[in-house]
């Protein structure tokens, strides 16, 4: 009889649920690339923006600065985005990590009971074999006694007709 782990659906609900959150994390950690990647080009527009108003005529620095001043705001928010979006990345893994310990443990859980079966089906498989052993040993002697006793009779025979 083949080995079943009695908790194999189980096993598979959290391996699935394991899977389903792997997805939710991969999910959070792109939406954290992307806001790193919009501070960055942020960051490129505001530098862009220093490099124009030192070549801008000085009647255009007001603009320069409200422009300016418009986008270290938006490197505030975007900055808070960020932060955000790491925040709920690691509540993510954490929930991950979780339920990758809840997997493993059913799994060590399920190994135990098969090296327990498989240790009971070869105490089953020796038992057998010892009876079988016992069995054999019996059939041998009880052969070996009759063919003894078939010597003995042809013995008196001989013994008995001289």
């Amino acid at each position: 009889m083949p080995f079943r782990y009695r908790l194999q659906k189980v096993l598979e609900f959290r391996i699935r649920k394991k899977e389903e959150q792997l997805l939710v994390v991969q999910k959070a950690q792109q939406a954290v690339l992307l806001a790193e990647e919009n501070i960055r080009k942020n960051e490129e527009e505001i530098e862009s923006t220093k490099n124009n108003m030192r070549n801008a005529d000085p009647m255009m620095y007001e603009s320069y600065d409200n422009y300016l001043k418009h986008l270290w705001e938006k490197a505030e928010q975007l900055e808070a985005a960020r932060v955000e979006a790491q925040k709920v990345l690691d509540e993510e893994t954490a929930k991950l990590v979780k339920l990758e310990q809840g997997v493993k443990v059913l799994e060590k859980h399920k190994e135990k009971h098969k090296e327990a079966y498989i240790e009971e089906e070869k105490k089953t498989e020796l038992k057998t074999y010892s009876e079988l052993g016992v069995t054999r040993f019996f059939r041998q002697n009880q052969e070996r006694i009759e063919e003894e006793n078939e010597i003995l009779k042809q013995l008196e025979e001989i013994d008995g007709g001289s």
